[in-house]
């Protein structure tokens, strides 16, 4: 055969695995770009998943029919096997290299949890309880405070309120303790920043005002004035009178509605039968109301009353007090 015939040939072979080449190409394209996902969901990678295992189980799920390109893709997109556990948000209308990316960045899907504020310590072990993929809380509160390092006897008010996101299987204590350092910086900050002269002698006892003027803003606009309120009255020696901490005193007892006998009644969180400050805060306070107790409003009201409408009306006297009641909570 001649030297033309044979490099016509060899052309030809050349050509037609070049076309080969070029046409799988095209193919292993098509496989990774084809939109693989009807509807939003979370898929879990097992520790210890792999490459090869990965591919097993997107065919277990039909999201995948055949593995044919599934080693070849591995050979040629080396950068698309770093396959990485947890728990990650496959959106609707990805294709193979979406859901291959997104587990290569190993940033898993971040679910949430919400604590209001104004909320208990109780209520956050709801929340945290309730919360999908947490792992519970191992701890007693009392267990918490030591882990914690806390030099109190309760959680209440010492964690921030806000919405927390964690991964799946991330334990309880970690979010716990991440309001607890985060409610801990805002009080510390806050606390040096304070105007002089109040009467809370530690940043506790700010905390634990802060709490009471939170359960008593329906808005925020009044904090400011309602700090003042309770400044004055701890200026003059004058019980607070706040009904939150009597709600608080009554614990699961309280049904509602605050009769007489459980105005007089005396537990340790009752300001209308003890004088100064309850010992330790009756919720949670938002950063808000921190600044509120430490800025509070320059005024001589010693009493509010609640409108119905959110907001308060301020007096500087019983009589005008008294008038207020009337008007707005017994409708005279």
């Amino acid at each position: 055969m001649s030297f033309k015939k044979v490099a016509s040939a060899f052309a030809i072979l050349f050509a037609l695995a070049l076309i080969l080449v070029v046409v799988a190409k095209q193919q292993i394209e098509d496989y990774l770009s084809l939109p693989r996902i009807d509807k939003t969901q979370l898929i879990t990678v097992p520790a210890g998943s792999n490459f090869s295992r990965f591919g097993d189980e997107l065919l277990a799920q039909s999201v995948v029919t055949d593995l044919r390109w599934w080693k070849i893709v591995g050979k040629l997109y080396p950068e698309l096997t770093k396959i990485r556990s947890g728990t990650y948000e496959i959106k609707e209308g990805f294709n193979l290299e979406d859901i291959l990316l997104t587990i290569n960045t190993g940033k898993e899907f971040q679910y949430r949890v919400t604590f209001v504020e104004g909320s208990t310590f109780k209520e956050w072990m709801v929340n945290l309880n309730d919360a999908p993929q947490l792992q519970p809380l191992q701890k007693t509160e009392a267990q918490l405070i030591e882990a914690l390092g806390i030099p109190y006897k309760k959680l209440e008010g010492l964690l921030f309120p806000e919405t927390y996101h964690y991964s799946a299987n991330m334990s309880a204590y970690q979010i716990i303790k991440k309001a607890y350092q985060h409610q801990s910086n805002v009080l510390k900050k806050l606390w040096q920043e304070r105007e002089e002269g109040l009467p809370y002698k530690t940043p506790y006892e700010a905390l634990i005002m802060a709490s009471i003027i939170e359960k008593e803003s329906g808005l925020s606009d009044d904090r400011d004035k309602i700090s003042s309120v309770f400044v004055n009255r701890l200026r003059i020696g004058m019980r607070l009178q706040t009904d939150p901490t009597v709600i608080y005193g009554m614990g699961d007892r309280y049904d509602g509605r605050i009769r007489s006998k459980d105005l007089r009644e005396k537990t340790a969180y009752n300001t209308y039968t003890m004088s100064g400050l309850p010992p330790t805060p009756i919720a949670m306070p938002s950063e808000a109301a921190l600044y509120a107790t430490l800025h509070p409003a320059k005024t001589k009201y010693l009493y509010f009353v609640s409108k119905g409408d959110g907001t308060s009306y301020f007096s500087k006297s019983l009589r005008e007090h008294n008038n207020a009641v009337n008007k707005y909570i017994r409708g005279k």
